[in-house]
C-alpha cells in the first residue's frame, strides 16, 4: 500500500512538472498551440525514459525518470516536450520504416535539437548545449542544410564509425524512438486520433504562423527549411519510371485472348486437332528505348553517377520492364557532349559500370543533350524513344522548347538556389535508395 501511495505521489509530481512545461512552451511559442494541444501524456512507471508511439499523439513517460532528469536540469521537461513535438511537426516517425533505423534516429534528433537551440537560446539551457553547438558547427560544414534528410544522407555517404555515432547519440538524444518501429509482439493497436495527414495540416499552419510570431530570423529560416522538407510529396522512383513504359509486341502465348474451351474441345472431338491456336504474340507495356544522361560537371562525381545508373537499370530490369531487345543510350555531357554509349544487353551494361570513364567536369548546359537526341531520332537511332532521365546538380541552362519525349531531371538533394525545371519536365529529388520526392 505504501509503495502504491509513493508511486501515486511521484506521478502527481511528474504531472505537475509537465503541466508547467506545457505552460512555458505555450506562452513562449504561440505558433505551437495547435500542435501542443494534440499531445497526450501516458505515464508508464519503470519505462526508464520517454518516447512517442509510432505516428501517434501519445508521449509515454516514466514519472520517476522525469523527476530525476528535472532535478539534474530544471529546463529538461521543456526541452523534452519541444524535442518530441518537433519530431511530429517534421513528420519524422512517419518515415521511419523506409530508412535505416539508427542513422535516421540520429539525424532526426540532431535536426530537432538544432532548432531548439535556435528557439530557446539561453532561456532553457541544458549543460550539454555548448558541446551540441560545437558538434552542429562541424556537421553543418558537410550538409546542405541541418535537416533530418540532409543529415541522413551525410551519415549514409560517410559511414560514421560506431564510436562517433554513440558520441552523437549521447549528446543529442532525449527520447526513445522505439515506439516509431511499430507494434511489439502481442501489442494491440491503438486508435490513431491524429493521423499523418492531420500532422501535415498542423505543420502547414505552423509554417504560416511562424513569420508572425518569430523574432529570431535565423532560427525561423532553419525551422521553415525543416518544415518544407517534411511537407515535400514523396514518391518511389520506381513508380516514376513508369513514364518510360511503351507498348510493343513480344513473341509468346497471349493467354488473355486465347479461348481454352474451344482448344480443349477440338483436342477431344477431332483426334488431338485443336479448333483454335493460341496467338503467338502479345502486347506489353515495357521499356524498349530510353536515354540516361549524366551531368559530368564538377559537382557530379564518378561513383555517385555509377550508383545512380546501376540502380536505374536494376529497377527497370527487376520490374520486367525490358523487352528482349533493348536500346539504351548513356550520354555524358557538361557544356558539350562528352560520350554516347549504346547498350543492348546486360553484359554491355556490366562492362560500362566496371570500366566506363566519367568525362568532362566543366560547366553545365542541358541544351546540347536535347539537340543531340533530336539528331539521333532524325537519323533513325530510335524507333520509339520512351524518354530521357537527366541526372544533374541542376545548375545549367534548360532548353526553351518541349521535346517529343518524356523528361525527368533527377537531383541528389533539394537546393532552393537552382532554377526551376521547365513545366514540361518532371523534377525528382532522389533519396539514397533511389526512392524519390517529386514536385
Amino acid at each position: 500500500m505504501q509503495e502504491q501511495s509513493r508511486q501515486e505521489q511521484i506521478q502527481t509530481l511528474a504531472a505537475e512538472v509537465m503541466r508547467l512545461a506545457y505552460d512555458s512552451v505555450t506562452v513562449r511559442f504561440r505558433f505551437f498551440d495547435s500542435a501542443l494541444s494534440r499531445i497526450r501524456l501516458e505515464w508508464v512507471p519503470g519505462l526508464g525514459g520517454a518516447g512517442l508511439l509510432q505516428g501517434q499523439d501519445i508521449l509515454r513517460m516514466d514519472p520517476a525518470w522525469l523527476l530525476k532528469s528535472y532535478m539534474e536540469a530544471a529546463a529538461f521537461p521543456v526541452r523534452l516536450l519541444l524535442h518530441s513535438l518537433l519530431h511530429l511537426i517534421f513528420l519524422h516517425p512517419f518515415q521511419y520504416e523506409k530508412l535505416h533505423g539508427r542513422e535516421w534516429d540520429l539525424a532526426c534528433d540532431i535536426a530537432v535539437e538544432n532548432i531548439i537551440l535556435d528557439l530557446t537560446q539561453e532561456t532553457s539551457p541544458l549543460p550539454s548545449d555548448s558541446e551540441k553547438r560545437n558538434a552542429l558547427r562541424r556537421l553543418s560544414q558537410n550538409t546542405s542544410a541541418v535537416t533530418a534528410d540532409a543529415l541522413y544522407r551525410e551519415f549514409q555517404a560517410n559511414h560514421f564509425t560506431d564510436f562517433t555515432c554513440r558520441q552523437l547519440e549521447t549528446l543529442f538524444s532525449l527520447d526513445s524512438h522505439e515506439g516509431w518501429h511499430g507494434l511489439k509482439e502481442n501489442e494491440k493497436p491503438r486508435e490513431l486520433t491524429v493521423s499523418e495527414e492531420d500532422w501535415k495540416k498542423i505543420t502547414r499552419r505552423i509554417r504560416a504562423d511562424l513569420k508572425s510570431f518569430s523574432q529570431n530570423k535565423s532560427g525561423a529560416e532553419s525551422f521553415e527549411k525543416n518544415m518544407d522538407t517534411a511537407l515535400q510529396e514523396r514518391y518511389d522512383y520506381r513508380e516514376i519510371l513508369k513514364n518510360f513504359m511503351v507498348s510493343g509486341e513480344e513473341i509468346g502465348i497471349n493467354d488473355e485472348e486465347f479461348d481454352y474451351v474451344y482448344y480443349a474441345y477440338g483436342l477431344s472431338a477431332y483426334g488431338n486437332m485443336p479448333l483454335v491456336e493460341p496467338l503467338e504474340y502479345k502486347e506489353n507495356k515495357k521499356v524498349r528505348e530510353f536515354v540516361i544522361t549524366i551531368d559530368t560537371s564538377a559537382s557530379c562525381r564518378g561513383e555517385t553517377v555509377r550508383e545512380f545508373v546501376r540502380k536505374t537499370w536494376q529497377i527497370l530490369k527487376d520490374s520486367e520492364s525490358f523487352f528482349q531487345k533493348i536500346n539504351v543510350h548513356i550520354i555524358q555531357c557538361d557544356a558539350q557532349i562528352r560520350s554516347d554509349i549504346r547498350l543492348t544487353s546486360q553484359d554491355e551494361f556490366d562492362e560500362f559500370i566496371k570500366h566506363g570513364e566519367i568525362r568532362g567536369f566543366g560547366s553545365t548546359d542541358f541544351r546540347p543533350v536535347f539537340a543531340y537526341v533530336d539528331e539521333l531520332i532524325e537519323r533513325g537511332a530510335f524507333e520509339n524513344l520512351a524518354g530521357l532521365i537527366y541526372f544533374t546538380d541542376g545548375y545549367g541552362i534548360y532548353p526553351e522548347q518541349m521535346p517529343a519525349y518524356d523528361v525527368i531531371f533527377a537531383f541528389l538533394h533539394e537546393d532552393n538556389n537552382r532554377l526551376p525545371v521547365p513545366p514540361w519536365a518532371v523534377r525528382v529529388i532522389l533519396d539514397e535508395d533511389v526512392g524519390g520526392n517529386i514536385s
